[in-house]
């Protein structure tokens, strides 16, 4: 018989995993994040974050103010941060940077 491979504190990994996304503060249990967009790249990014949030069953919290996004991951009332909430906000910086590339003419 093998003897188990002891894994790496989770919480451990998810805030080193969370330390490579500049720009995302955490606040408890949950993560947040301000981005500078317009009204077109804000509607982009929005549905870009909806249908990979619907995929990992996340639901977070999306707000316009002020020519910025905020975004909001993690539940209030959780006891932790998850892996999906830190793979999501991975995600939204990939989709940050596409809605808000130059375009070519």
């Amino acid at each position: 018989m093998r003897a188990r491979r002891q894994r790496v504190n989770r919480s451990d990994y998810l805030s080193d995993a969370l330390t490579l996304l500049s720009g995302w503060t955490r606040d408890g249990v949950q993560i947040k994040r301000e981005l500078v967009c317009d009204e077109s790249q804000h509607a982009a990014l929005t549905e870009r974050i909806k249908v990979a949030a619907d995929t990992l069953r996340i639901r977070p919290s999306i707000r316009r103010a002020d020519g910025h996004t905020q975004i909001c991951l993690g539940d209030r009332d959780g006891d932790t941060l998850t892996d999906g909430d830190v793979a999501l906000a991975a995600r939204i910086e990939d989709f940050y940077r596409t809605v808000t590339a130059p375009h070519s003419p």
